[in-house]
């Protein structure tokens, strides 16, 4: 689930306005994209890329590791079921409000095969220095930078403002991975920790958690484990509760899934949560892992 450079793309959805858009700012920065699917223009190309009519027929042309979806949600089960079936090992699922019995029959469909989902409703995954598939900026220096701090989130958008925040204190991020805001996802908050935990590149890592679900209370189990620091930052602590926020899992109930909960079982596991997202570059420091050590800083 963190892209390498070489690794191959395909885009599924290439030649409508985001596909277009956002492929070509995937390739401005390194991203090895390798061709499109759309069943009506196949055979063509677009922007010098080649056109397939399914993502099968793509790969009988060209190996294909990661695919992304930019599909609407009445169409994206078929392009992912497509995608599962090619055999591509990553599905970034960027579309939201897929049908909740189109979510279903894909995961079942992904019994058994060897994809992974990353998503659905994610912004996509960033490599500094060596690509990104989705819609994050990872082609923007000033907000993303190769370094050390490997950094998760459900929100694209507080997933970006922490990676402007580590690169505006001089730390770079070794790997971004949006897990997603849908209430079902196939690529969970301890799932990227894991994953960010085996990289050798990552030396500390931020979780940056929402109110809703439990996925954060289950990642502190394993980040109870680990010898990588791991520092936090929770959104929703002045949310009410009993009351959706924000993305359609952001529900609480019963205690689990609100922001003490979450803050809890992340301290239990020794790790430190920050009360505001520019006290993070700051604790990083502090771990003696990342960086210089703080010298008063918080930011």
């Amino acid at each position: 689930m963190i892209y390498r450079r070489g690794q191959k793309v395909l885009v599924q959805g290439l030649t409508g306005k985001q596909g277009s858009f956002w492929a070509a700012k995937m390739r401005e920065c390194g991203t090895d994209v390798v061709g499109g699917v759309n069943p009506k223009r196949a055979g063509d190309t677009h922007d010098g890329l080649p056109i397939f009519g399914s993502a099968v027929e793509a790969t009988k042309h060209t190996p294909c590791d990661v695919t992304v979806i930019f599909i609407p949600p009445a169409m994206a089960k078929d392009a992912i079921i497509d995608a599962i079936d090619a055999g591509i090992g990553t599905i970034v699922t960027l579309t939201e409000h897929i049908p909740g019995h189109d979510v279903l029959e894909i995961f079942a469909r992904l019994r058994g095969s060897k994809s992974r989902i990353i998503g659905p409703n994610t912004a996509g995954i960033v490599t500094p220095g060596e690509g990104f598939v989705g819609i994050m900026p990872g082609h923007n220096p000033n907000v993303f930078t190769p370094g050390e701090v490997g950094v998760i989130s459900r929100s694209g958008s507080l997933g970006t403002l922490m990676c402007l925040n580590l690169t505006r204190a001089g730390l770079g991020q070794s790997a971004f991975i949006g897990i997603g805001g849908d209430p079902i996802i196939g690529t969970t908050t301890r799932d990227a920790l894991q994953a960010l935990d085996r990289d050798p590149r990552t030396k500390a890592v931020v979780l940056v958690g929402e109110i809703g679900g439990t996925m954060e209370e289950t990642a502190a189990e394993y980040a109870a484990g680990m010898k990588k620091p791991v520092v936090s930052f929770i959104a929703g602590r002045s949310s009410p509760p009993d009351k959706k926020m924000g993305h359609a899992g952001a529900i609480v109930t019963g205690g689990r899934g609100g922001y003490a909960s979450k803050r809890a079982a992340l301290e239990k596991a020794g790790v430190r949560v920050a009360d505001t997202p520019d006290q993070i570059s700051g604790f990083l420091r502090q771990t003696g892992r990342i960086g210089a050590p703080a010298l008063g800083l918080t930011g």
